[in-house]
């Protein structure tokens, strides 16, 4: 059975209400983390989000003469701090880091950089060079050496298709699109019969396995509540039902969502103001829902994209680039700014260049977040210093 098949046989399957890849094993009940331990959520905001006017460099006069169409005035940036500030769409990100919970790592990337989202985002999640290529995500080696036995919540992934990163050699994620509409296993379906056709009983040991990991979940929820209001957004929506996992102990190590939109070719003031206002908004509420829970110490979020964009506007808007600003937000994180402003007067063809290889902020989330030793994935950038 290929990819393809599979995805549409168990979307239909479970009423797409979920995904499961490559689960071909029912897993043993999870053994629960210890409460209180740490745990990261990623936001991958996909199609490219411009950097240069997501953290804008407003005291170097050549963002102005290379953007002459879409730079963002000093009159209307925010958080004005040694040369850098916010785009106005972003001021709760000014706030929390005036808090002391955000830090700004600029102009992160990688060697020989790719400018195909496909092809950059595998990059990103499989943790390797822009020329090999491997199936298992940085997060699923990550899990399969972490995890005691299978553990299919290990890792939850907030969206409607599967995430590379995450996958690894055993089942320890699961891909979820409304933890609400979860069944509980019942008697009836705790027991796969087999038949004589190999294809349909492999998808019956997937909805197996996904509804025996529902019971987690569904119990995650039971014995947490929203602590505050969220706005009606995608993103938001996603992000509270992770703050309600966590604060439900299900005690996951690794959270994934996204936001797409960022692929700003034309129109892009209009568009990338409306993409950064729902991801400020849905960020935000997240962070006072776990700072009033008293939780955002134990969990770190780290929002990044798959590349930047090109530091000359096309008009309207911008093309692929390369090197972007990363946030890290909780996780007792130092609150700063990590690294160089982007240096506009030393470009390589155009693009900026990349100061800090996105491999190293890996190596500190998994060192010093989930304490576990980068190399044994793979991983050989030592991380960075001063984020935590």
């Amino acid at each position: 059975m290929n990819r393809r098949d599979f995805i549409s046989i168990t979307g239909t399957f479970t009423g797409g209400l979920f995904l499961l890849p490559d689960f071909l094993h029912a897993y043993g009940t999870q053994n629960n983390l210890v409460v209180g331990e740490q745990c990261v959520v990623f936001v991958q905001l996909n199609g490219g989000n411009d950097g240069l006017n997501t953290f804008i460099p407003y005291d170097n006069p050549l963002y102005y003469d290379y953007r002459t169409k879409i730079a963002l005035g000093k009159d209307v940036i925010v958080s004005k701090n040694k040369g850098m500030a916010f785009h106005p769409a972003l001021k709760d990100f000014a706030q929390m880091q005036q808090n002391g919970d955000l830090t700004v790592i600029q102009n992160v990337g990688y060697p020989e950089p790719i400018r195909s989202h496909f092809r950059s985002q595998e990059i990103w999640q499989t943790a390797t060079d822009s020329n090999k290529y491997i199936n298992e995500g940085w997060l699923g080696r990550y899990l399969d050496l972490q995890c005691n036995g299978h553990q299919a919540t290990a890792g939850i992934n907030l969206d409607s298709i599967d995430n590379l990163a995450l996958k690894g050699i055993e089942p320890n994620s699961i891909t979820v699109k409304d933890p609400n509409r979860f069944k509980v296993k019942s008697d009836k379906e705790e027991n796969v019969t087999l038949s004589e056709n190999p294809q349909l009983d492999f998808v019956r040991k997937i909805a197996n396995s996904v509804t025996e990991g529902s019971d987690e979940i569904q119990k995650a929820l039971a014995k947490s509540k929203a602590e505050i209001s969220y706005p009606k957004t995608g993103l938001s929506k996603n992000l509270e039902w992770i703050a309600r996992l966590i604060k439900g102990n299900l005690n996951s190590k690794v959270y994934y969502t996204s936001l797409g939109g960022f692929d700003t070719h034309d129109n892009q003031l209009i568009i990338h103001d409306k993409r950064l206002t729902e991801l400020n908004d849905a960020l935000f509420s997240f962070y006072q829902d776990l700072k009033q829970s008293k939780m955002l110490e134990n969990v770190t979020v780290v929002v990044f994209s798959e590349f930047g964009r090109r530091v000359k506007d096309n008009g309207n808007g911008t093309d692929h680039g390369t090197a972007a600003p990363m946030f890290i937000i909780g996780g007792n994180n130092k609150g700063t700014i990590l690294g160089h402003n982007p240096d506009l007067a030393n470009l390589d063809n155009g693009d900026l260049k990349y100061e800090i290889d996105f491999r190293s902020v890996y190596a500190s989330l998994l060192q010093q977040k989930l304490n576990f030793d980068y190399a044994k994935i793979g991983i050989r950038n030592k991380p960075v210093s001063g984020l935590f």
